[in-house]
């Protein structure tokens, strides 16, 4: 087997079970939570410190939103069977950057990384980040280089992999969908406080040896789940989310 074909065929591998993944990172992040009882924390200042890991997470969450309001069906999603796509999206976010869908992921697991302030868990990451999901990316590019032929070729040649550039920016061919993303990214959201707000029950245990609740994650995960409950039950039970086309 080639180099190309073993890549390609890892690629794939990874991509089907790419929903694992976190699995890396929460273990790295609770294992950087090790040596926080060797450290004194002021509250105040750990607070700030969580609200900014939070918005780099948002800040990632942001670039699957607009990714995924602007794109038609069948060119971004959260498919883990197979590689798929109907059409090759080269506008807007996709004019930018080729992947940006990972690189909203990444920043979000970045800011969980973040939160136990040792320096080795962000770097872990992003390097467990970079060799898996360039695996992923790689044969997703051999199935769109295959089905697309010179259009991905020149897409590919002037659009970069991961870190955007807006030199050559085109407009979305689509209006922002708001109800897309409601029915698509319901879980975003709801699992990024939900990390954030066990890693705080970790942290007040691991400081005062006592299982502690803080109030301002509390109601940030009830509003959090409160929403997705809704959101699943628009999905499922009603066509309010429906869009043709997306």
């Amino acid at each position: 087997m080639t180099l190309k074909d073993h890549f390609e065929k890892s690629g794939n591998w990874l991509f089907r079970r790419r929903s694992y993944f976190p699995v890396l990172i929460l273990a790295a992040a609770l294992l950087g939570f090790r040596g926080m009882e060797r450290r004194e924390y002021d509250p105040s200042l750990n607070f700030l410190w969580e609200i900014f890991c939070l918005a780099i997470g948002l800040f990632g969450l942001s670039i699957r939103i607009i990714t995924v309001g602007f794109t038609p069906r069948g060119t971004s999603g959260r498919i883990t069977e197979k590689q798929k796509a109907e059409s090759l999206n080269t506008t807007g976010i996709y004019s930018a950057v080729r992947h940006p869908l990972y690189l909203g992921n990444y920043f979000m697991w970045l800011s969980v990384a973040m939160l136990p302030q040792t320096w080795w868990v962000p770097v872990f990451t992003t390097l467990i980040f970079w060799i898996y999901y360039e695996r992923i990316m790689f044969a997703e590019e051999e199935f769109l280089r295959g089905k697309f032929g010179e259009a991905f070729l020149i897409w590919a040649a002037q659009t970069p992999a991961f870190l955007p550039s807006f030199r050559k920016w085109k407009a979305p061919e689509l209006p922002f969908s708001l109800r897309t993303v409601l029915r698509r990214e319901p879980s975003g959201l709801l699992g990024l406080v939900a990390v954030f707000t066990l890693f705080a029950i970790v942290k007040n245990f691991i400081s005062t040896d006592s299982v502690k609740i803080d109030l301002f994650w509390t109601v940030a995960l009830s509003f959090t789940a409160l929403i997705y409950v809704i959101l699943v039950f628009l999905k499922k039970k009603t066509k309010l989310l429906h869009v043709p086309g997306r």
